[in-house]
């Protein structure tokens, strides 16, 4: 028998430069191909446009005294700035800190004091958030934050008007000394600990991710991508902009958040040749009533990533938005993120039961979780992945990082994954009890966490249940404080609205006097799982 490990190409040399100097070469060799469009703002650059704007800022930060390390974080929806912002950064070699638009006051304060962010890049609100007065509440509880900009105010010209103060050639001076190996992003990762991890990335982790999974679909300077997907996750800022500026290829931003009918309108507009998404994306354009409306004819290629594709999605991928090359991958934010992938010619069968195979420079291998042996193939076990794609660590946290990353450099995923005789995986389950909804990673420990500050709640236990359009949605089970009166679904959502992302507030209540223990005292969350499917008649 075969045993479960394999390794990705090494045909293609991994590009050892920064960021900074891979925009630079491909502005100079692009120049006039359009590098971003901005739908919603009506914005366009071409590359030698991207790359002075990019300039303007980065020596904006520069002249607000931004050093190489600095702690730079932006909160806000898909724009044009987002993208520029992240350049900038790249170039100056601060440290950019993606946090969720979601995100409420508690988890913006604990990412700004956990990372040391000095200076936020910020919407003024995106859907129901106003950023403004939430960013002036948190400012006393997070005294490391020392700068504001909002964007579309006059803070951002403010920003750009800075330029002035710093040469160009400083700034070259400054891109020269880089080291590609050097930290360039900071991405949480929700904690199973109560509090999100912030994995650590390089501009090597990054760069070279975006550049290998965009090369399996063929991305070139004469191909248009409509990014749909959120900037601040790897699937946004790495598989789509890093994606895209390393092949001289343009980046289509359809709309602040995700919406089918805009999504499509710039698919159609823009003549995109690929579109990314998760599959509850796929299938609200695939279900949108105006779907047949649309010249989705340019597509021909795209990315489906998050979780499982379901077969008719895939079919209809192909067959009705004509995406013959759309490959399905498989990652972590702690793999930059992409380490297996499916390539553009393979079957029906292969994209829609696997994840693909391994990714370029990439090293994979099955487990059994009990002994570290490598199982045989066809064997489930726990994914691992080596190579350079794995991120630097944990921000500030060594004892997670070596939890994570063992003595061999393998990344241990903590998903159930089985391989095939061709070297095709399959995602068949998880160690621990993360709930995956709408491509979304949450932990249950940060939401029970939470709801213990409830005055009335004894105990609560959080755990994953079916869901049609999501995948799946959070379930909380209760234990009520002696005498309090029971909670509803409602009343629970009003108190953790302020607090918590919306993803991340149990849609289901349960009231129990208690839950199901093993022998040893332990909660059997599995069974919980099986009665709440049987409760709520799922």
């Amino acid at each position: 028998m075969t045993q479960s490990y394999d390794a990705g190409p090494t045909g293609t040399p991994i590009l050892e430069e920064t960021i900074g100097a891979n925009l630079q070469r491909s502005a100079a060799r692009h120049a006039d191909v359009e590098a971003l469009v901005d739908v919603a703002q009506g914005l366009r650059f071409t590359y030698a446009e991207f790359n002075a704007e990019v300039d303007v800022v980065a020596r904006g930060l520069m002249a607000r005294g931004i050093a190489v390390g600095d702690r730079v974080g932006i909160w806000a929806p898909n724009c044009a700035q987002w993208t520029i912002a992240q350049y900038a950064c790249a170039k100056v070699g601060a440290i950019l800190v993606n946090i969720n638009p979601a995100y409420r006051t508690h988890e913006l304060a604990y990412v700004l004091n956990q990372s040391g962010t000095q200076l936020l890049i910020a919407a003024t609100s995106f859907k129901s958030s106003d950023y403004v007065s939430m960013v002036e509440k948190v400012r006393a509880e997070a005294p490391v934050l020392t700068d504001v900009v909002f964007i579309g105010t006059p803070d951002w010209d403010a920003l750009r008007d800075g330029a002035t103060a710093v040469g160009t050639d400083e700034l070259a001076a400054r891109g020269a000394a880089l080291d590609n190996r050097d930290p360039i992003n900071i991405q949480y990762t929700s904690g199973t600990t109560g509090f999100p991890k912030g994995a650590t990335l390089s501009h090597r982790n990054i760069l070279n991710n975006g550049y290998f999974t965009t090369e399996l679909i063929r991305l070139g300077p004469t191909d248009r991508l409509c990014i749909p997907v959120p900037f601040y996750h790897c699937f946004g800022m790495v598989m789509g902009n890093l994606g895209c500026t390393s092949h001289g290829t343009t980046m289509v931003i359809p709309a602040p958040g995700f919406d089918p009918e805009l999504t499509l309108k710039a698919v159609e507009q823009e003549r995109c040749t690929g579109v990314y998404g998760v599959p509850t994306m796929f299938i609200a354009m695939q279900n949108h009533p105006d779907f047949a409306r649309y010249d989705l004819s340019e597509l021909r290629t795209g990315i489906m990533a998050g979780s499982v594709c379901p077969v008719e999605v895939m079919k209809r991928c192909i067959e009705d938005m004509s995406m013959t090359e759309v490959a399905i991958a498989y990652g972590m934010t702690e793999t930059s993120p992409v380490s297996c992938q499916t390539l553009v010619d393979d079957d029906l069968e292969r994209r829609t039961a696997t994840i693909g195979r391994a990714h370029p420079h990439v090293e994979i291998k099955v487990i059994d979780p009990d002994t570290g042996e490598t199982v045989e193939r066809g064997e489930p076990g726990e994914f691992c992945t080596r190579g350079y794609s794995v991120m630097l660590g944990y921000w500030d946290d060594d004892d997670k990082t070596a939890q994570a990353i063992d003595s061999d450099g393998w990344m241990h995923t903590g998903d159930l994954a089985v391989m095939r005789e061709d070297g095709y995986c399959t995602i068949v389950g998880r160690i621990k009890d993360m709930v995956i909804r709408g491509g979304e990673n949450i932990y249950p420990r940060e939401i029970e966490e939470f709801l213990y500050t409830h005055p009335d709640i004894e105990d609560v236990q959080v755990v994953g249940v079916p869901d049609a359009r999501y995948g799946e949605e959070i379930c909380a089970w209760i234990r009520m404080r002696p005498g309090r009166p029971a909670l509803d679904a409602a009343e629970l959502r009003a108190f953790a609205s302020e607090a918590l992302a919306h993803y991340k507030i149990p849609r289901y209540v349960h009231i129990v006097d208690e839950f199901p223990m093993t022998v040893t005292g332990k909660v059997r969350k599995v069974e919980m799982r099986e009665r709440s499917v049987e409760i709520l008649g799922l």
